[in-house]
Parts: structure tokens; C-alpha cells; sequence
């Protein structure tokens, strides 16, 4: 029939007539050509019960006329399904224009190619009778097909050349996710389960969340409700690869088929080795997109090959009615005004004219240098926003926006300078903490920090925050309330519930109606929900205490609490979901929210509805921020990217596509270059807004990161997470693996006795670029930040080990 028919020998090298049963002599019952034809290629394929049943059949039409109603003498045997007789029947054939190409895929073409290829009529009646079935599909039921097409596609990556195994491992993955799918969607649970526990374990430990997901669905209504099954199902996977790598990959593949030259490797053997391949080419035809480069395999980190691989054309936006992938997006964009924000020249004035006003009062020597910082040229390279470009404010400056300027100068003359490359030169990169020279160097590169712990927390808390002038800290708990504490112990009291609004004439008088007694805490209760983010307002800055805090909770509300009065102002309605995070723009007035829904919105204080709806992400946006001169809003999902917004035009600017797991947390350096990103697959990755290339990829962390914040430099990074540690990163390292664990103080990765890593490694998985860590007893930290000076606060709740 083609190069695919089988010799006449039995798999097993058994002659057809050894067969286990006597199989009985009926050539002289068999009336013609064709039907002895059949018989032979059951026999030559050893499909037993099909024979025998072709025997039976022929038998009743050679009986008398006079037994057309008796049974025939023969042992009875248990007849097959048509279906079950196509089963038996499936081959591959070649197609003689494209031998790649199954020529019986097509139901409704597979007598045409029947009779192309010279086979006898009544094998054509006979398929023809059996309904509307390639035998392509009934191949891919053979779940022996996939166990073996894996193995073998395992061996030849491991096989291959030191240069070219980690391009080709990327591979793995995919392939490994549609044959698992393709199990479980044909009902063969018990297959389904024994590959995954074969070959899961071969796969890279950064897809271990999604291999995880994946062995929950074990049912068929799983593949078809499953999003992550879905996806595999609708969307391609791209791989990136090399062009001598993808011309490796192809020859083995098509090994001895069409004439194409041989691939490394010892290819598919066997009839069971030809199906395998059929089944691996299925996939890589019909599911994968090859994006393949000119670099040269050598020239291409080995992490590289695999984080620049998967469902990229459904995360970035299609641009002209063509999905691109993000690079591409991120150029189509152009150059973005990444600058500070102008300050309108009467403020500047205004500033200026106090610090000299102030200086002379003051005698400080130091306040001369107030206006030379007042007039600080704008980081080279960057092109700053004229005031027309940023969102509307008031056209008149207030007096807290002169307090909040002249703070700043002050606080830039008096920051602490943060160094991190003294830890990374050469005179101190072995320098101990123990000597005088490692601990100065140690003093003038990483921050002081100062910790928060909550105790006695219960359920638990979301989120906290501290105030710009670090007066306050605010909590969110799953109890539904927030709860406020005095960090300079002043008595917290808001005012009566029986004054008269007319009878505030000035300050005198509000300060008559304050509570007598007060606390330095305080309980703000109105939400339905756990509170899962709060924001202080930035206004006053450093210079005074905020006035407002934002809340989100799970009751879908974004509501906002008068710090003056202790009490709920207005609730914004609109996100139909649980509202996880919430961010005030560093002018105040407006302020974005991340929702389950899939948004982010823009909200303005003085309305109730939202100004703007950011859409496009394909899961969960879990946080938002907004970058320094308020032209920008950053979102972070689920669907593992961030993105960039234009906050006034409403559209997407920027992609962020390297994570490989739900991305929870962002911040943008002070100096408008960078976002930094973070989140389940406990890599940091740091982005240049520019040109939206990932700068590098910044590990160590053990376990989810919850919290991210740059030094006021934009020199140092500072994260924190469920590891129960706090780590210090240097921004302007390159970064890199370590050749093995890099003890800081007495951890290496955050582990200690009573709380080992994660996953046990061989080596270490810290990059150069980790300076220091900060452990905490039991304290996952939930929440980082920097104050004006570079005083690092941290906070989070205590897990007693009862409770966990």
C-alpha cells in the first residue's frame, strides 16, 4: 500500500500460521481474490480477533442453504466494534507529495488516498462502512504512543551536545503538558497518571507550579473547564531556538523519512518508535511556534533558552490586527518620557524663597546647600514630561505643597549615601563583617534596618504600610477591619459625634471637638471583606502626618478613611471582583486599583466612578504603581507579565514577559529607569522602561516574594517575602550564578534549623548581585520600604510554630 505496510511476519517474528489458536482452513470457503487478500493482511498484522472474526462471517455466507440458521461449528469468540476494528486497522501512511503528512488524517480523504495507492476495492468498502474516522486519530489513543515518543525525545536531548542542551530542553515541556491533556481528555486516567510520575520529575524545577496545577486535572470535563488546559489547547507555545539547533531538532524528527538528512541521535526505531514520532510531530506541528534567531547557540545564556519560551502571543497585544512578540510590541511603542515631573516655577520659587527664609532663622551650616539641590539637573538620557502631559491638578499650590518641597530638599541634603558596588570591588569582596575594614564597607553599602512584628495576628494580615513621614502604620486584616498605630507614641484621636458642623469656624475650634481621650491605636471598620491593601496619602510627604488612607478589600469596595476624623469618607463601587491592591499617585488626587477582574482602574477622589479602565491582562492584576512623574501606571498579574500604561490615553505601552509563574508585586526605582518585578517563581527580574528589555534576573529567595523597594538612589534593592527574610540586591551589578552558597551572617538562603529551604538544592541558587540577608525567627515579611533618608522599615506577623 505504501512504505508503511507491514512485511508479512507477525511483531513478535512468529509465522502467521503459529498462531496460539488452530486457525482453520478455509481457502477453499473463500470465494475471491479479495477476501483471501484481507485475510492475509489481518494474519500479517496479527490482529487474532480480527481474523477470526473475518473467518466467522465469511463461514455463515459459505453455509447451505438449508444451515443459513445454525450456528457454525467453530469455537465462538467475542466480536469487535467497528470502532474497535478500526483500532486494530490504524496506520500510518506517507503521503507521496509530503511524506511528513499522514495521508489517513482526513476522514473524508482516506479512500481517496486508499485507491492513489492501489489498494483492493474491499479494503475500501471496508473502511468506507465504518463511519467518519481518520486513522490518525484513532492512532493518538494508543497511550503506549506518547510514553514512547517522550522517552525517546528525552534521550536524544540529553543525548546531545553539551552547546545544545538547553536550547533543546525547553522542548520538554510542552510536549510533556499535550500529551498528559491528550491522555486525560481520552478518559485513560491510569496512563494519564503513569506518564506524569515517569517523566515529570525530568522537567525544570521552574515550571513546578504549573506541573503541579496540572496533575489536578485527571478527568475530561477538567481539560475542557481548565484555564491553564484551555490555553495549551487554544493558544501555541513559542520556543525560541537557534537555526542550526531547530535544523538538529528537524532531521531527527524526520529521521529516514522523505530522504531528509539524518539527526544526532539514534532516532525512532520500531513500529512503536514511528508511532511515537508521529505523536511528538503532532504536537510540535499543531501546538508550537519555532521563533527561530540568527544568535549563535554559544552566544546565548542557558537560562535564556528556557525563560524566552511560552504562550507569548496571547499576552501581548496585537498591534495592527498582528500579534507580535513583546520586544517588537515594546519598539512599535516608542520612546517614553521617563524624566522627573516638572514643578510649575511659582512652587519653585515659593520653595526657594523659604529654605533662605529658613536658613537664616535656623543657623544651619549645612542650608546653604539647600539650593543646589533645589535646582537638580535631570538624570542623563531621559527625556522629562512637560506639565500639559501630566494628569490635571490644581492650578494653585497650597501651603502643604510648600512644606512637602522644602522636606524633600532637606531630606536629599541629609540622606544617608547607600554604596552597594564597595561590597562587590575587589579590595573588599572577601572582606569579613568581623574586620574593620569588611564592616565599614559593609556600614556605607547596605541600609539600616528597622522591623515591625505583629503578634497575636489570628487569621492573619494581607497588608500593612507605613506613613511617608513614618508617624503612622497601618494593617489590613482578614477580619475585615484596619488598624492604625502611633510610631512616635502620640494618642491618636479623631473627633466627637455630636459637634455641630457650624460650629467650626477655625483651627482653635476644631481642636475643641477632638476626643479628650485617645490611643496610640486606632480600629477603622466599614469593609465586608479581609482588607488586602492600604495606602497613606502622599501629599504632605515627609513634611507632615498624612491626612487620608486608602483601603481594598475582598468586598469589591476601594474606600477612603479620614485620618482626622477616624472615619470612612466614600467607597468606590465599580470592580465586580475582589480589589487587591490600591495605589495613590505620588501628587495625590488620583489613585489605581488591581482587581480579580482582570482591570486596573484610575479613580480621583472627588468621583465615585473610575476615570480610566486599563484591560488586557488574561488573569488576575494583583498589584499597580505608579511610576515617579505620574505619567505611567504598572500593573502586575497572574498571567505572569507586567505592563505599562499611559495613564491619561488609557493604552498599553510596555510588556513584561520573562516570569514564569504569577507575578505579585512591582516597583519602579526613583530615578524613573527601572521596574523591578517579583512573585511565585521566587525570581526578581529588572526591567529597563526604555527599551522594556529584562536587565537581568536576580535569585536567592526561597520561597514567595511579597515585597519590593529601591533605595532612593535607585542603587539598591531591597525585597522581602515568605522566606522570613529580608534580602539587599545591588541594581548595577550584572548579576550571574554563584559557583556554590554564599553564607551572609548565619543563614545561606534564608534556612535554619526549624525552617529548611523549599526545595533541596545542589547548589546554590543566589546570584552575585545578592548582597546581604536579613533573617527574621518566624516572620514572613509582607511589606518593604525607604524612607526619604534611606532608613529601611519592614514589617510582618509572627507564625508561632503552633499555628503553622
Amino acid at each position: 500500500m505504501s512504505a508503511a505496510t507491514p512485511a508479512a511476519s507477525t511483531p513478535d517474528g512468529a509465522s502467521p500460521s503459529a498462531t496460539n489458536a488452530p486457525v482453520p482452513d478455509s481457502s477453499k470457503d473463500i470465494s475471491s481474490n479479495a477476501d483471501q487478500l484481507i485475510l492475509e493482511y489481518l494474519r500479517a498484522r496479527g490482529h487474532k480477533t480480527a481474523e477470526k472474526a473475518f473467518l466467522e462471517e465469511l463461514e455463515r455466507k459459505t453455509l447451505p442453504a438449508d444451515d443459513k440458521g445454525k450456528q457454525p461449528e467453530t469455537p465462538t469468540s467475542t466480536t469487535i466494534s467497528q470502532e474497535e476494528l478500526v483500532k486494530q486497522l490504524a496506520i500510518f501512511a506517507q503521503k507521496p507529495a509530503n511524506p511528513d503528512q499522514n495521508a489517513l488524517k482526513d476522514s473524508s480523504s482516506v479512500l481517496s488516498e486508499l485507491s492513489s495507492t492501489g489498494t483492493p476495492q474491499n479494503i475500501q468498502n471496508l473502511i468506507s462502512s465504518i463511519g467518519q474516522v481518520g486513522a490518525e486519530e484513532i492512532l493518538s489513543l494508543d497511550p503506549t504512543d506518547k510514553h514512547e515518543g517522550f522517552r525517546e525525545l528525552e534521550s536524544w536531548v540529553d543525548g546531545s551536545l553539551d552547546m545544545y542542551r538547553p536550547e533543546f530542553r525547553p522542548i520538554l515541556f510542552p510536549i510533556f503538558c499535550h500529551f498528559y491533556l491528550d491522555l486525560v481528555q481520552q478518559g485513560l486516567r491510569e496512563a494519564a497518571q503513569d506518564f506524569y510520575a515517569t517523566f515529570s520529575s525530568s522537567l525544570s524545577t521552574i515550571h513546578y507550579s504549573t506541573l503541579n496545577h496540572l496533575s489536578t486535572i485527571t478527568l475530561p470535563y477538567h481539560v475542557q473547564t481548565d484555564e491553564v488546559a484551555q490555553r495549551f489547547r487554544t493558544e501555541k507555545y513559542t520556543v525560541r531556538m537557534s537555526r542550526s539547533g531547530f535544523g538538529l531538532l528537524v532531521g531527527w524528527l524526520t529521521e529516514g523519512v522523505g530522504g531528509e538528512p539524518v539527526g544526532s541521535g539514534e532516532g525512532f526505531a520500531g513500529e512503536k518508535g514511528r508511532r511515537g514520532r508521529a505523536a511528538v510531530m503532532r504536537v510540535v506541528n499543531n501546538h508550537l511556534r519555532f521563533e527561530v534567531t540568527s544568535s549563535a547557540t554559544s552566544s546565548v545564556s542557558p537560562r535564556a533558552w528556557e525563560e524566552s519560551t511560552g504562550f507569548l502571543s496571547s499576552v501581548v497585544p496585537q498591534t495592527n490586527g498582528s500579534t507580535t512578540d513583546a520586544t517588537a510590541f515594546n519598539q512599535a511603542k516608542g520612546d517614553l518620557k521617563l524624566g522627573p515631573a516638572p514643578v510649575p516655577e511659582d512652587l519653585r520659587a515659593e520653595t526657594e524663597r523659604t529654605l533662605q527664609d529658613q536658613a537664616m532663622v535656623d543657623h544651619d551650616p549645612g542650608a546653604r546647600y539647600d539650593l543646589h539641590f533645589a535646582r537638580q539637573a535631570p538624570p542623563p538620557g531621559l527625556v522629562s514630561p512637560a506639565l500639559a502631559d501630566l494628569p490635571p491638578h490644581p492650578p494653585m499650590f497650597k501651603a502643604i505643597d510648600v512644606k512637602r518641597e522644602v522636606e524633600k530638599i532637606r531630606d536629599i541634603r541629609k540622606r544617608i549615601r547607600l554604596d552597594p558596588t564597595l561590597l562587590n570591588s575587589s579590595s573588599n569582596n572577601n572582606a569579613n563583617a568581623t574586620t574593620a575594614q569588611g564592616a565599614a564597607a559593609r556600614a556605607r553599602a547596605l541600609p539600616s534596618i528597622c522591623a515591625y512584628t505583629f503578634h497575636d495576628v489570628g487569621e492573619g494580615v494581607p497588608c500593612c504600610e507605613f506613613s511617608p513621614d513614618t508617624s503612622l502604620l497601618a494593617a489590613g486584616f482578614s477580619e475585615s477591619y484596619i488598624r492604625l498605630w502611633s510610631l512616635k507614641g502620640e494618642k491618636l484621636k479623631g473627633l466627637r459625634s455630636d459637634f455641630q458642623s457650624s460650629s467650626i469656624r477655625d483651627s482653635s475650634s476644631l481642636n475643641k471637638i477632638r476626643e479628650k481621650d485617645g490611643s496610640t491605636t486606632r480600629k477603622l471598620i466599614g469593609h465586608s471583606g479581609p482588607v488586602y491593601s492600604v495606602s497613606f496619602d502622599p501629599v504632605g510627604g515627609s513634611a507632615t502626618s498624612p491626612r487620608y488612607l486608602l483601603s481594598a478589600s475582598a468586598d469589591a469596595t476601594t474606600r477612603l478613611w479620614s485620618l482626622d476624623t477616624m472615619t470612612n469618607v466614600v467607597a468606590y463601587r465599580g470592580h465586580q471582583n475582589p480589589v487587591w491592591d490600591v495605589k495613590w499617585s505620588p501628587m495625590g488626587i488620583y489613585f489605581a486599583t488591581a482587581s480579580r477582574d482582570r482591570t486596573a482602574r484610575l479613580w480621583s477622589t472627588d468621583r465615585t466612578s473610575a476615570l480610566r479602565i486599563y484591560a488586557g491582562h488574561l488573569s488576575d492584576v494583583n498589584a499597580v504603581g505608579f511610576h515617579p512623574n505620574s505619567l505611567y501606571l504598572g500593573t502586575a498579574s497572574s498571567d505572569c507579565t507586567a505592563r505599562l500604561w499611559d495613564v491619561q490615553r488609557g493604552a498599553c505601552v510596555r510588556v513584561f514577559y520573562k516570569h514564569d509563574d504569577i507575578v505579585s508585586t512591582l516597583t519602579f526605582s526613583p530615578d524613573g529607569r527601572y521596574l523591578a518585578t517579583a512573585g511565585e517563581d521566587l525570581a526578581i527580574r529588572l526591567w529597563d522602561l526604555g527599551s522594556g528589555k529584562c536587565v537581568k534576573k536576580m535569585t536567592g529567595h526561597t520561597a514567595s516574594i511579597y515585597s519590593l523597594a529601591f533605595s532612593a538612589e535607585s542603587s539598591l534593592l531591597v525585597s522581602g517575602g515568605a522566606d522570613w527574610t529580608v534580602r539587599c540586591w545591588d541594581v548595577k551589578a550584572s548579576g550571574g550564578s554563584r559557583t556554590k552558597a554564599r553564607e551572609n551572617g548565619t543563614l545561606t538562603n534564608g534556612a535554619t534549623e526549624d525552617h529548611p529551604p523549599e526545595k533541596e538544592e545542589t547548589e546554590s541558587n543566589e546570584t552575585t548581585d545578592l548582597l546581604a540577608t536579613f533573617p527574621t525567627k518566624r516572620t514572613p515579611i509582607i511589606n518593604v520600604q525607604f524612607t526619604p533618608r534611606n532608613l529601611c522599615l519592614v514589617a510582618g506577623p509572627y507564625l508561632s510554630p503552633e499555628t503553622r
